[in-house]
């Protein structure tokens, strides 16, 4: 067994520096081609590019400076204080993130990585100040850190980020066929390039067209409002005064969670007599879900269980030949959707607009056709997506007993 023993986290590191921001009112600062991080995009991932990029002028004329790739970047500011990432290229960063740069005689970055993630909270609960709470370099600098020797450092490393490692391949793949799905609909049913009975693209192979208030489509196809094809409802909660209503069997989830591409999981458990005595639905899965106000207004998922959604979300359930198409569809015409919203501080796009929303539908035997595409797409994503669901179960549990050295490296061998 490794002897473990106690650091300053910065007795680990070669250097441990804050970054900086170019003058925002210098364009000629942005637009370049360096890497520039803010705390935002810090969220216990690896970092492999940035919403932003600046040059070289923005560089030298601000206190960001070049961060080595496979270091640890640590948020300090705000709600974002103490999330952590590991930057997988060379980049630089605002003031808002401690930088650490790891000393490899010392420290394996990814143990340390780990441990800072294990102790999230405890590093968060750490910030001080008035409105704004902030950590800073010092305090993360003096963080006690209990490692053991170098070799068993990088055999925890490498358990935990071969769980990661297939997390993100997965979520490559998953990005990848969504792609496809979303080349072919545009293929099929906005170019109008579905096969025809011959097998060839249907507009450029000379297929019929005509005029209607959506534009030219292909002739036999109808304009209808989309509440003919779906069924739209509003979601609700059960009163929180009730305790009676909370701590079921029952998945209710809020629109916070439509951040999420796809639901596999509930936020809260509601009872039967919670659904009965409110305005929530329990609606049936793959359904499409629109947030309609908030922060996440115009994000739209795709439920994998049977759920009840709060009355920020709309969920639209069609038939079994049209649920791909359905999803597909409504991402396309959100932008039109969003610009149709209303109220006053808190805009909201209203119910009655999605009902009314006129769309193109095609006929049913072009709809089967493409289901018999899409289901296959659709059903490798879900497995994707909950193959992750129990590798992260999975690498959660093993975490903190590794860190901790609770658990060893030799004891999960044996038993793999």
């Amino acid at each position: 067994m490794s002897e473990w023993k106690e650091y300053k986290l910065g007795e680990l590191c070669k250097r441990v520096t804050s970054g900086g921001t170019p003058n925002t009112r210098k364009n000629e600062y942005y637009g370049g081609e360096i890497p520039w991080v803010r705390t935002q995009e810090v969220n216990f991932n690896r970092i492999y590019d940035t919403e932003i990029k600046i040059t070289q002028q923005g560089l030298e004329n601000s206190s960001a400076k070049w961060i080595p790739e496979n270091s640890v970047i640590i948020a300090m500011y705000g709600a974002t204080a103490g999330k952590v990432a590991i930057n997988k290229i060379p980049l630089t960063t605002n003031q808002a993130c401690c930088n650490l740069i790891i000393d490899e005689s010392k420290a394996d970055y990814r143990f340390l990585y780990y441990n800072i993630l294990s102790r999230f909270s405890s590093i968060a609960n750490m910030a001080v100040g008035g409105a704004q709470q902030n950590l800073n370099a010092g305090m993360i600098k003096d963080l006690f850190i209990s490692t053991p020797d170098l070799p068993t450092q990088t055999a925890i490393a490498e358990i935990l980020s071969s769980l990661d490692d297939k997390i993100e391949l997965n979520n490559k793949i998953n990005q990848e066929l969504e792609n496809l799905a979303q080349t072919l609909f545009k293929q099929w049913f906005i170019d109008f390039e579905f096969p025809n009975e011959n097998g060839e693209p249907y507009k450029s192979s000379g297929g019929e067209m005509e005029d209607s208030e959506l534009g030219e489509i292909p002739k036999g196809w109808e304009v209808v409002r989309l509440e003919t094809h779906a069924k739209i409802s509003l979601g609700g909660t059960p009163s929180r005064n009730n305790g009676d209503y909370w701590n079921g069997n029952i998945p209710w989830v809020n629109s916070g969670a439509i951040n999420e591409n796809y639901i596999l999981k509930p936020i809260e458990l509601i009872t039967q007599e919670g659904l009965d005595n409110s305005s929530t639905k329990l609606i049936p899965k793959h359904s499409t879900l629109i947030a309609i106000t908030g922060a996440t207004l115009g994000q739209v998922s795709y439920s994998l269980i049977d759920a009840c959604y709060n009355q920020s979300v709309i969920s639209l359930t069609p038939p079994d030949n049209t649920k791909e198409f359905i999803h597909l569809l409504v991402n396309t015409i959100i932008p039109e959707l969003i610009k149709h919203q209303t109220g006053g501080a808190q805009q909201h796009i209203n119910k009655g607009n999605v009902e009314t929303f006129k769309v193109l539908f095609p006929p049913e035997n072009i709809l089967n056709s493409f289901k018999e595409i899409l289901t296959d797409l659709y059903l490798k994503i879900e497995c994707y997506i909950k193959e992750n669901q129990q590798l992260t179960t999975l690498r959660d549990t093993l975490l903190p007993k590794l860190i901790s050295g609770e658990l060893e490296v030799s004891q999960i061998q044996t038993t793999s």
